[in-house]
């Protein structure tokens, strides 16, 4: 693939930004970047994500070219980067599914569509659950399924539903007439135009993707939440920008510039850990030791950008957050998102992983 990035640039790069993108990505990237409506209005930023998907490569098979994309399109806007991602992993989980030998033909013909906008529903909720029943003429979904992001907006889903004891994921049209995405409620200042809602389904047709628990053992499932990592890290460097700058006005002194090396120390360490556990999942990492990264780079790429949005607090006070509209979307937004990671919970299960492993 041809490389946008200077080569003069390059050696001095965060290390996940080291990987050159397809130069069809870049013009892309480019066009997100001066366009207003990009992270702004959902129908203009998913047309944007389908011409993307269409390009972008899956992990296992350029990983950091993926996350590195990921990264740079949270720079330009973070809600523009929540509304693409999705997208590229339901399209990464059904790849991954119709290579396998025994994927219905289906699932193949899902894979290859390069049109539809997909989200990815697998959460769960205390009194909310969808069940699957088997018909004489496929699969149909009933209940309601919480956390739907822009259920209203999207063409298709895959969504876990239950099948028995054990979750199973399924394909569903969004316009089906028994699928009903609620407008909230949704009161979040960060992401406000990615209403995550629940989703009414009565008697919705649905395509199996794979066997029951088919979803969570794969691979991909752990490559996936890498790449919500990725999407932190380049959310967060606009901000650490601003700090560097803060740091060489004329105003500046060496609490500033402190601050500028830790969010600088923080970053790198952060790109690092991500293009390392690129190369592990190009290299085909799978199964508990996958589980094991991807907790360790969840937990690594967290911290980093907390520390961050810390600094930026402490450092930058209130003047950017009350009169600069970019940059308070961009900490609320990243504020937000970053609550994917579930703090102290995930860390003690890094801890249980990583016992499990030294035993």
């Amino acid at each position: 693939m041809p490389s946008s990035a200077p080569p003069s640039v390059a050696p001095l790069a965060d290390p996940l930004r080291r990987t050159p993108l397809d130069a069809r990505i870049t013009s892309l990237l480019d066009a997100a970047r001066t366009d207003p409506a990009f992270g702004t209005d959902v129908a203009a930023t998913l047309s944007w994500a389908r011409s993307v998907g269409a390009l972008a490569p899956r992990p296992g098979a350029g990983t950091a070219a993926l996350w590195r994309l990921l990264a740079e399109a949270a720079a330009v806007d973070v809600t523009g980067a929540r509304i693409l991602e999705p997208l590229l992993d339901a399209r990464a989980i059904l790849a991954e599914r119709a290579a396998e030998a025994d994927a219905p033909d289906a699932v193949r013909a899902l894979a290859e569509d390069r049109t539809t906008a997909w989200g990815v529903f697998a959460a769960e909720g205390p009194g909310l659950r969808v069940d699957a029943r088997r018909e004489d003429d496929g699969w149909r979904l009933t209940g309601t399924k919480p956390w739907c992001s822009l259920a209203g907006a999207l063409d298709a889903a895959l969504i876990t539903a239950w099948a028995g004891e054990e979750r199973t994921l399924f394909a569903i049209d969004l316009g089906d007439p028994g699928a009903a995405a609620r407008p909230g409620p949704w009161h979040a200042r960060g992401l406000a135009a990615v209403v995550s809602a629940p989703l009414d389904l009565d008697d919705v047709a649905a395509v199996a993707i794979g066997d029951p628990g088919w979803y969570l053992r794969r691979p991909g499932f752990a490559w996936g939440g890498m790449g919500v990592a990725a999407v932190w890290w380049g959310g967060a460097q606009p901000i650490i920008d601003r700090i560097a700058s803060a740091a060489r006005g004329e105003r500046a002194d060496q609490l500033s510039q402190a601050a500028a090396g830790r969010v600088a120390a923080a970053s790198w360490a952060a790109s690092a850990v991500l293009a390392d556990a690129a190369a592990a999942v190009d290299a085909g990492i799978s199964g508990r030791e996958a589980a094991l990264l991807a907790a360790r780079v969840r937990a690594v790429v967290a911290d980093a950008v907390r520390t961050v949005l810390e600094t930026e607090e402490r450092v930058l006070g209130p003047g950017p957050v009350t009169v600069d509209e970019a940059h308070a979307r961009r900490v609320a937004d990243l504020g937000l998102y970053l609550r994917q990671d579930h703090a102290d919970r995930d860390l003690a299960r890094l801890g249980r992983l990583d016992g499990e492993v030294r035993a």
